[in-house]
């Protein structure tokens, strides 16, 4: 197969992408802390309800939470020991919300599993939805929901997100040199289930290490292809990857497989991989820590693991930090404290000595019309912000707000500092509202 030259989307932004400082550092392992935390909503879909309850003993691989609902995805511990709590404790958002809380007896006793090897389309999907698998690249869908099709015949691209675009993070990236032989594997798992599709691996350009190594080694498969894209935020968008390597259009109301597309992030394909072949659970994540404040690292740390454990073996902060972000610095969340535990859609910490978005005093807008020049989805912030200011949800409905993939590109292009994506993410909250009413 022939690899495409360089392509891109129309708008997105060029930060300094700040790899550097992780991209060369193998993985580590961090151990779990000596309480473990389960939120029971670590996915989109329904909530998770608790299947254990007070004192009962538990064991690594074993099913503590989960729903009656399609659109969702088990909870499983990370480590044995006893259920201490069940209660509500503060997620990433800043939420509080009903967790398991389990004391790790650091035993690490694992529950037998059957590892049948001859398994239909069906029982693969099951064996995805049992390991608990949802989306790792930050969204969260349920992996089982998303290859639940009608007709697998119907798929005709398989994309492999590798872009990793969002600055800092380098976990994608170690686990193509790392896990190179997974990675392949789990796609090999996919292609069996989806036997019309191709496979399309995703990197941008400042990956050259892991694109020469995922060439070479896919130098002779006739349905898998390596796809060098522009470094540009947000090439790893689901829409724009998408429209660069299928030439499909997507909108806020379609999903990848009404264009006959399935994407996966690197990550989330090894975990097909490992729940398909090994019968093995989702109980760790693997993640970028990073920034001025802290020893950079990519670490693969059990879930359920607080965010405090994990300073600790890294030594504790270098010197005192202004900014925590959980995620990229683009479209991540600030974490307010660090007794948080780390969930399935966590993908990085950063910490960072001086919050220069705090030092941002907005200012009237110039109508420069930069935002509208960066915006991936071809919108025109300048007017939608006009209409958030109002909390006009009719207007900002019919001026394509909905649209919005909360990239944040035109807040970061824009002279007078203005915090369009926030204000964009609650006019979006407020229309799903209102449509549940």
């Amino acid at each position: 197969m022939e690899v495409m030259s360089l392509k891109s989307f129309i708008g997105g932004i060029h930060p300094k992408d700040q790899k550097q400082y992780t991209k060369d550092l193998p993985i580590i392992k961090i151990k779990a802390s000596d309480e473990v935390v389960f939120p029971l909503k670590q996915h989109i879909g329904a909530p998770c309800q608790p299947i254990v309850k007070v004192k009962d003993e538990i064991k690594v691989g074993q099913v503590i939470a989960c729903s009656d609902a399609f659109v969702s995805s088990p909870i499983i511990s990370s480590v044995s020991g006893v259920v201490k709590k069940i209660e509500e404790r503060m997620d990433v958002s800043g939420k509080m919300q009903e967790s398991i809380v389990i004391a790790n007896d650091g035993l690490y006793q694992k529950v037998e599993n059957n590892n049948k090897q001859e398994l239909t389309y069906e029982e693969k999907i099951e064996r995805i939805k049992a390991a608990g698998i949802v989306g790792l690249g930050g969204a969260g869908f349920p992996t089982h929901v998303k290859l639940s099709v009608k007709d697998p015949n119907q798929v005709q691209y398989y994309i492999v997100n590798g872009a990793e675009c969002e600055p800092y993070l380098t976990s994608d990236y170690r686990l193509m040199l790392e896990k190179t032989d997974e990675l392949i594997a789990g796609i090999h798992v996919l292609l069996e289930m989806f036997p019309k599709a191709l496979c399309y691996i995703a990197i941008e350009d400042n990956k050259k290490k892991a694109i020469h190594l995922l060439k070479e080694k896919c130098k002779d498969e006739k349905r898998i292809a390596v796809k060098e894209l522009k470094t540009k935020y947000p090439q790893g968008g689901e829409r724009m990857l998408v429209k660069v390597l299928t030439g499909k259009t997507l909108n806020s109301e379609m999903l990848p497989l009404d264009v006959g597309c399935i994407v996966d992030n690197v990550a989330t394909v090894i975990a097909i991989n490992q729940a398909v072949r090994y019968n093995q659970p989702l109980i760790s994540k693997v993640m970028t820590i990073s920034g001025d404040g802290i020893t950079p690292s990519n670490i693969e740390v059990p879930i359920g693991t607080s965010f405090k454990r994990i300073v600790e073996q890294l030594g504790g902060f270098k010197s005192e930090v202004q900014k925590l972000i959980c995620g990229g610095p683009m479209m991540g969340s600030a974490l307010i404290r660090l007794d948080i535990p780390v969930t399935k859609t966590s993908s990085s910490l950063l910490a960072l000595v001086q919050d220069e978005v705090s030092l941002f005093e907005p200012s009237a807008c110039i109508r420069c019309g930069r935002c509208k020049d960066v915006c991936p989805s071809l919108l025109v912030p300048q007017k939608l912000y006009q209409i958030a200011t109002k909390n006009d949800t009719e207007a900002f409905i019919l001026n394509g707000g909905m649209e919005c993939i909360e990239c944040g590109c035109c807040s970061y292009t824009c002279p007078a500092k203005r915090n369009m994506t926030q204000a964009f993410k609650k006019m979006k909250y407020l229309v799903s509202v209102n449509k549940r009413k």
